[in-house]
């Protein structure tokens, strides 16, 4: 991605130059990144989990396509041939091979296509845990309505969800258990490893929506065993709306059928009017993709390749780390485990909704607001600070203190 490349190497360039004004902001900016990042001088901005902004990279790249539509648009085939050097770079970052990812529009759409792909039927159950994504829920009742399969619901206990309360749950009739790698509830993080053991030892699969995860922490499919995995890009991979990378293990590519038809998932046209549709995970790419979104996402990945996702756990995690601990010294509750390893710290609003909501406008101050005002879900990301968290810890203990008024 020619624009992504120039913008960050400009970046780079003129950061090399400043010498010693970057030693002396290391401190104040670890990652040297911050300056990609507008959003980070307008506002305090706590909430990639909802919606992180994208670096001043990807923001060209998108610029350069629209561009490149309004005054030559660029050939389909080119197009494809981006994507599927995109694709390549996803599987990459996640450990994967390319012909084991599929590109779709939402997360939500991967979850769909092997709840209704594996050919679950009457007596057949699900697990879940709580921590999921509403998502799970809403389409495991209407298969219980519709198929009747079970869907079971394992219960978090303080704030976490122990592989021995699933392992309850889990039976011979299971064929799915799904997670969310990194819930968006409390931020808790699975160790998935155990879970694909513990599902593979009863015949089962293991689906992971994987949007809270893929960019915040390195990813390793295959070290993890997962089974299906999706995540949307535009939380901590810095890309945009309207792609989703599927990831589907290439040894049980041939067990979820498409649960839709359509031209690009021919591989070769044979007489009349038959084809042969792809046996690799493009088989689930069935339509035009959202190519300036895809475009936007090599840019991310390119980003994140530079700066290092290992780096940007190291970084984030302590934030959040740093940010649980100084909540509890103010003695407000925090729904995040202790010890996680998220850049998702949650906790109860010590007041009331409409004083969180005027103290967060009056700080500038943007994080998310859950469960009608009674939650807050604070995420930091790679061009947060130490000072972010301090100016955020001021806005706590002054709510804090107003609950005691």
């Amino acid at each position: 991605m020619p624009p992504s490349r120039r913008a960050f190497l400009h970046t780079l360039g003129a950061a090399a130059a400043a010498g010693p004004v970057i030693a002396a902001a290391q401190a104040a900016d670890p990652l040297g990144v911050r300056a990609q990042f507008p959003v980070a001088a307008r506002r305090l901005y706590l909430n990639a989990a909802y919606i992180a902004p994208v670096p001043l990279a990807v923001a060209a790249a998108g610029r350069a396509f629209v561009d490149a539509k309004a005054e030559q648009p660029i050939s389909l085939g080119e197009m494809q041939k981006t994507a599927d050097g995109v694709r390549a770079a996803y599987a990459r970052l996640i450990g994967a091979a390319a012909d084991e990812i599929a590109f779709l529009y939402a997360t939500s759409e991967g979850e769909n296509i092997v709840a209704r792909g594996l050919g679950l039927n009457a007596g057949d159950n699900v697990v879940v845990d709580e921590l999921h994504y509403n998502t799970s829920f809403l389409l495991y009742r209407e298969l219980e309505r519709t198929i009747g399969i079970t869907l079971r619901i394992v219960a978090a206990r303080d704030g976490a969800v122990h592989v021995d309360d699933v392992a309850r749950m889990v039976d011979r009739r299971t064929r799915l258990v799904s997670v969310a790698w990194v819930s968006h509830q409390n931020g808790f993080r699975h160790d998935l490893r155990p879970l694909a053991d513990l599902a593979h030892a009863h015949g089962a699969y293991l689906y992971v929506d994987g949007v809270q995860a893929v960019g915040m922490f390195p990813v390793d499919v295959v070290q993890a065993d997962v089974d299906f995995m999706t995540s949307g890009t535009y939380k901590w991979l810095l890309g945009s709306f309207g792609v989703a990378p599927f990831y589907v293990r290439r040894e049980i590519l041939d067990r979820v059928a498409p649960d839709r038809m359509g031209e690009l998932h021919v591989e070769r046209e044979l007489p009349d009017h038959h084809f042969e549709i792809y046996k690799t995970a493009r088989k689930f790419d069935y339509a035009t993709l959202a190519f300036g979104p895809v475009y936007q996402l090599g840019a991310a990945l390119e980003y994140l390749e530079r700066v290092g996702v290992a780096r940007i756990e190291a970084h984030t995690v302590g934030l959040a780390t740093e940010l649980a601990t100084g909540l509890r010294s103010l003695e407000i509750d925090v729904l995040t485990p202790a010890g996680n390893r998220s850049s998702i710290v949650a906790f109860k609003n010590p007041a009331d909704t409409a004083t969180a909501r005027a103290a967060l406008d009056a700080a500038r101050t943007q994080v998310s607001l859950r469960q009608n005002g009674t939650e807050i879900r604070v995420s930091p990301a790679l061009f947060n600070t130490s000072d972010d968290i301090r100016r955020f810890l001021d806005v706590a203990q002054g709510l804090k203190s107003r609950s005691r008024a």
